[in-house]
């Protein structure tokens, strides 16, 4: 699969056009995608310019080698804790988890440490058969810090997040998608083809509901249920007075393809 490239892309990824579909290459091949300050900035400044970017509805973060081995230590080796504090390395992470239009990771090799945080930071994963998922930061006398214990722990339960944790050990791609952490999982050199195949279908949807039902998917698993069902139906309730919630059920009844307008 291939897309129309963006000239702009900032330095360390390289950013593709699908229709409206963005597609962000982190592209330091050299280095298996390591994650340092120049690499995280790459990120964030191509993510944002596509959540800004009316034409693009939906957007796909892969690797062009591996999707990413993890944090470059050369950035953290040398640093005290202030130090670390002083780098802000979640001002880099922020446009993607607080990304305003649906994300998927395509994940084919390597997502370990930082990069396993940036895939669990979109709204689901794609993998082949040959990702392999992990959090090795213990090896290295640390912890993650960008999700890496609480996302984990959400995603696979307690027992498989402390082991992944305290021992290092790595997910393969069946496990992972067997435990609910991977989404789908695709054929070999497929996972890309397939998350920008779901990504479209994401993009055709009324973005006044997507953007409702991301809320809840993010907001409802911390609310007391009672709560999360009355903000759920209160947010399906509001989607009666867009034009979008006529016009799709209109074409539905007519047997049409709606015309989804983002009103």
């Amino acid at each position: 699969m291939t897309g129309a490239a963006i000239a702009s892309a900032p330095e360390g990824v390289r950013v593709e056009r699908d229709g409206a579909v963005g597609i962000v290459v982190l592209n330091r091949p050299e280095k298996r995608n390591a994650l340092d300050i120049a690499m995280r900035r790459a990120i964030a400044e191509a993510v944002m310019a596509l959540d800004h970017d009316d034409a693009i509805r939906a957007i796909v973060i892969t690797g062009s080698t591996v999707f990413a081995a993890g944090a470059d230590l050369n950035l953290l080796v040398d640093k005290g804790a202030q130090q670390v504090a002083g780098i802000d390395l979640g001002q880099y992470w922020a446009p993607v988890a607080q990304c305003s239009k649906p994300t998927i990771a395509a994940v084919a090799g390597f997502a370990l440490g930082a990069g396993c945080e940036l895939a669990m930071m979109c709204d689901f994963i794609v993998a082949d058969p040959t990702a392999r998922f992990g959090q090795p930061e213990l090896a290295v006398g640390i912890m993650p810090g960008a999700g890496g214990t609480q996302r984990l722990l959400r995603a696979v339960g307690r027992p498989v997040a402390a082991m992944l944790l305290l021992t290092g050990e790595q997910l393969t791609a069946e496990r992972a998608f067997q435990l609910g952490l991977v989404a789908e999982l695709a054929e070999e050199g497929q996972a890309l083809a397939r998350a920008t195949a779901l990504a479209r279908k994401a993009a055709r949807m009324p973005p006044k509901a997507v953007a409702a039902t991301r809320r809840m998917l993010r907001q409802g698993p911390d609310l007391p249920l009672d709560a999360a069902l009355a903000l759920e139906n209160r947010e399906f309730l509001l989607l009666f007075d867009t034009p979008d919630k006529t016009e799709g059920m209109r074409a539905f009844l007519d047997k049409r393809r709606p015309e989804f307008t983002g009103k």
